[in-house]
């Protein structure tokens, strides 16, 4: 019996080891970005620091809420959602946060908020954000109109302030329509521009004394005396994720983008030729005891890729941004035996000023302790190796429009602020019904989004290699319904057959008008049912699931969906399945012309079956998104 146990308890021993092997072998193959999460989730499940409400788990929480929107997965979205809530109380007010401090540090937290507020339109968080734009609002200035960095730091900017308050700041007034907001946000990064600016170097200072009192400040200038790393690493990431928020036409956008782009120019001249990444203080490489520096080198990385992605740098940044990545990997990251990545070499503060008192001389920066695993590196690891994985596919689409349909589906309420909006399957939702994780992973691959509110016509359809039709509205849904008529027919099909890409989400009968659209799908072969299958009672999500055999000629990643309520098909020449359920023809497509329809009878991939917030895990719904967006840029014709 001895030996039948010593057995039994090595055979388990061995085991263990394998199932432990096997979990590091897979954390390994997992992007850069998820491993990193998964080490801030571990490291900080509770508070990412003392449990006060500060800047530097806003830097950790944007990172998480990336890897999120690449994956779809719950685990981040949870994560989030447990972090903030330590904060936010059920009245909207936060927990430690004091608005009379006026220190634009504790801004950055709420864009996780606001991210929230979006998603689960709870009136909690719109509360606390509304407090975070109310700071902005009361913020103490200097008399040129640029935030003071804290109350009790009167009369200056620092470069770090950028970060901290303009990106909250742009967001905000893009979903409350503060269009007038956007003057004073770029008034912030144009004033630091203008004063903080070498012209030799084409770097910026750490920071600027308008009263040029401060011990630190260069009584001509005002400025502090040394161009530190990461000051200029905040800057850099404030203005990329501005120009996300801020409208193509506005006035200044212009402005901006020669800022960033001299910008980048001067970060891409300072980059370490050897390592591929950059030292703490920026300009004195070569000088006695300066040190590569993680978290200004990540930060780089994540606003060259994101300038490139957004079409808002020239192409030559990518190589910089992916040589300067390569080089994070190589001179910073280190991996434990439990298969766990951490971040080396980031300094753990640098300041201006205080007690003890900061002086911004180069021994200064460099006396800072330097520290492993630093949340502001953390986070801007993560947010800098999500923007590189975004770049891998970005040449599938290249300049491409994705089109949405906004006329024959044009249902509309009003939002928080009382303004009638179209809602429903669009790009800017972030809630259950909206399109945003859809409309991100077009961008994965190079679309750009745009949405067409008219009627189609040849004109309007041109700029379009795809085109997006999504659950046609009835009388129920909006009492002026727009139905399909011979002329939209006739404008659609010749665009089709011209090449272009036409994507179809309809729905069930009940919830959709058939007779019209059906006078477009039947040009194509693909004439809906009006019918409904696959039902689901509550949570039964099993009565939803939708099994996809080996070597789809679409869905080449995805093997098990979740699709319920569906209409489907009668096919006739030139319409094709995709995909069987039950007997029923559940995905259809047809070529036409030089072009090619795909069709499903729901609207599917709206953020409900995509957030990984609702559906069980086997579901990969996200995968099939992902897959449907690969498959339609290879239908596109090349020029």
């Amino acid at each position: 019996m001895r030996y039948k146990e010593l057995f039994k308890r090595s055979i388990l021993a061995c085991c263990v080891l394998l199932g432990a092997s096997a979990a590091v072998v897979q954390a390994q193959t997992q992007p850069w970005s998820q491993r990193m999460a998964q080490t801030a989730m571990t490291k900080w499940s509770d508070t990412i620091t003392t449990g006060h409400w500060t800047y530097e788990q806003g830097v950790v929480w944007k990172g998480i809420e990336n890897v999120w929107l690449q994956t779809g997965e719950k685990k981040y979205f949870q994560f989030l959602q447990n972090t903030v809530d330590k904060y936010v109380m059920p009245d909207g007010t936060i927990r430690t946060y004091k608005m009379e401090d006026y220190n634009i540090d504790n801004i950055l937290d709420g864009r996780t908020v606001l991210m929230l507020a979006k998603v689960l339109n709870t009136e909690k968080y719109y509360k606390a954000a509304s407090t975070l734009r109310e700071q902005l609002s009361k913020q103490p200035r200097v008399p040129e109109g640029g935030f003071w960095h804290k109350k009790r730091y009167p009369n200056q900017m620092w470069l770090d302030g950028l970060y901290m308050g303009e990106p909250f700041y742009a967001e905000y007034a893009n979903t409350f329509h503060e269009d007038t907001a956007f003057n004073d946000i770029a008034r912030q990064f144009i004033l630091m521009e203008r004063h903080a600016r070498d012209a030799k170097t084409g770097l910026l200072y750490h920071a600027w004394d308008q009263s040029k009192q401060e011990r630190w400040a260069n009584k001509e200038t005002g400025l502090s005396p040394n161009f530190w790393g990461r000051a200029m690493g905040w800057y850099g990431m404030a203005l990329v994720d501005v120009l996300d928020q801020m409208p193509v036409n506005h006035p200044k956008r212009a402005e901006l983008l020669v800022i960033l782009n001299r910008f980048a120019t001067a970060v891409a001249k300072y980059q370490d030729k050897k390592s591929g990444v950059w030292y703490q203080v920026l300009d004195k490489g070569t000088e006695k005891g300066n040190y590569l520096e993680s978290s200004a080198s990540c930060m780089f990385v994540y606003a060259l890729a994101k300038g490139v992605r957004q079409h808002n740098l020239p192409q030559y940044f990518k190589a910089v941004a992916q040589t300067g990545f390569n080089g994070i990997i190589k001179q910073f990251i280190s991996t434990d035996a439990n298969g766990q990545i951490n971040l080396n070499g980031t300094v753990s503060v640098a300041g201006l000023g205080g007690n003890p008192y900061r002086d911004g001389s180069y021994a200064y920066y460099l006396s800072e302790k330097v520290v492993t695993n630093d949340a502001k590196g953390v986070g801007a690891f993560i947010q800098a190796s999500v923007e590189i994985e975004r770049l891998a596919n970005l040449a599938a689409g290249k300049d491409k429009n994705v089109v949405l349909d906004s006329y024959f589906n044009d249902e509309r309420k009003k939002d928080i602020t009382g303004k009638l909006l179209p809602y429903h399957y669009k790009w800017e939702e972030w809630d259950n019904n909206g399109f945003s994780l859809f409309g991100h992973i077009f961008n994965n691959y190079g679309l750009n989004l745009g949405t067409l509110y008219q009627a189609p016509t040849a004109a309007n359809l041109k700029p379009a290699s795809v085109y997006v039709i999504v659950d046609p509205d009835i009388p129920k849904e909006n009492p002026s319904a727009k139905y399909m008529e011979p002329a939209h027919v006739i404008a659609i099909t010749d665009w089709v057959k011209k090449g272009g890409v036409l994507l179809v989400l309809h729905n069930d009968t009940g919830n959709a008008e058939f007779k019209h659209f059906n006078t477009l799908m039947s040009k194509f072969g693909l004439t809906f049912k009006e019918n409904s299958i696959n039902h689901v009672q509550g949570s039964q999500f099993e009565q939803g699931a939708v099994a996809i055999p080996a070597n789809n000629s679409v869905f080449k990643t995805a093997k098990k969906i979740y699709i319920k309520e569906i209409s489907t098909f009668a096919l006739t020449p030139p319409g094709q399945s995709v995909l069987n359920h039950k007997g029923e023809v559940a995905v259809a497509m047809a070529k036409y012309g030089k072009g090619v329809v795909l069709a499903v009878g729901d609207p599917w991939f709206y953020n409900e079956y995509l957030d990984g917030r609702k559906l069980p895990a086997e579901f990969e719904n996200f995968k099939a998104a992902n897959d449907v967006v690969s498959w339609i840029t290879k239908q596109i014709p090349a020029k």
